[in-house]
């Protein structure tokens, strides 16, 4: 295993600087798609190399219900630094689970809250609740649903409902949802994949936006649009769930509707900065992979040999 199995868990800073750059200079679509995939396989390989080390540190506690040949000196040597790495990514672990899983629980509850809360109202793409407090966010499901409330629908023009509705009918058709989701267990699986879950919180609201313009025809009334809701609403009820006004620079996202489209490449030229990044990021990402793997099978053959048939 050697070092292998402690490189997933710091190549994640491989991806900051795509996380940086990817707002900027690609498609908000093509940057998250991008940053998802780049998140979701840092985080598995970080969780899976976690796991490894940490049936390490099993074996040498009192009354583990492992075999007695894992603990033999020869396996200890084949897994180097178990006594302080082994135990402490028990705790670690632990927290990661604890965390991930708090995070799905709150997701599941906040969509089976919002279900409730909508299930005496007529059916339709479009929930409007009489509720004077302005919001609008995107309910996923089969089918998704637009939650909006009557006082943000007041403060609104028509064509910048007309805005509102575009961009959050966006969201349901990519699935934002689904992005937004596997970025946020990504960073609380490892806390070095932060940047890019909110990143991806960004560019998912930039991908929507463009979407949006593109459906209305007008970039200056989604500009408005989204200026006025962001400016009035208190977003979505959870950061796994997709709303015009979701948290982040809305100066920026404003500022970007008001200049030209962005041109929809699926990836950046390689002599650039972003697509130096991205290459990084992608590197990162598939040496993780392989780091992972390689420690999984060594580890499998050792602990094989160690096991009494």
């Amino acid at each position: 295993m050697g070092v292998f199995v402690f490189l997933p868990l710091v190549l994640p800073l491989s991806a900051w600087p795509v996380a940086r750059l990817a707002e900027q200079r690609l498609h908000p679509r093509a940057a998250t798609r991008l940053l998802t995939t780049v998140a979701g396989v840092l985080a598995v390989c970080s969780t899976l190399c976690l796991a490894l080390v940490m049936v390490v540190g099993t074996a040498q506690l009192p009354g583990n219900p492992l075999p007695d040949g894992w603990s033999d000196p020869e396996v200890r040597r084949a897994v180097p630094f178990e006594e302080i790495a082994g135990r402490a990514a028990i705790p670690a672990l632990i927290l990661v689970l604890l965390a991930c899983g708090r995070t799905l629980v709150r997701h599941v509850r906040v969509r089976r809250a919002a279900r409730r809360a909508l299930a005496g109202l007529p059916g339709g793409p479009v929930a409007v609740l009489p509720d004077s407090e302005p919001y609008a966010w995107a309910l996923p499901g089969r089918p998704g649903r637009i939650v909006v409330s009557r006082g943000l629908l007041a403060r609104l023009a028509p064509a910048e409902r007309r805005a509102l509705f575009a961009h959050e009918r966006a969201h349901l058709a990519a699935r934002h949802h689904r992005c937004l989701l596997v970025v946020q267990l990504a960073a609380r699986a490892n806390p070095f994949l932060l940047p890019l879950a909110t990143a991806v919180a960004y560019v998912a609201e930039r991908w929507a936006d463009e979407e949006a313009a593109r459906a209305v025809g007008d970039r200056r009334a989604v500009a408005r649009a989204i200026a006025h809701a962001a400016l009035a609403s208190r977003g979505a009820p959870a950061a796994t769930l997709a709303g015009a006004a979701a948290p982040g620079p809305v100066p920026r996202r404003v500022a970007a509707l008001l200049g030209p489209a962005p041109a929809p490449r699926h990836w950046p030229p390689a002599f650039t900065a972003v697509g130096l990044a991205a290459w990084t990021a992608a590197a990162g990402a598939t040496v993780s992979a392989l780091s992972s793997a390689n420690a999984a099978v060594t580890l499998f053959f050792v602990l094989k040999a160690a096991t009494p048939l």
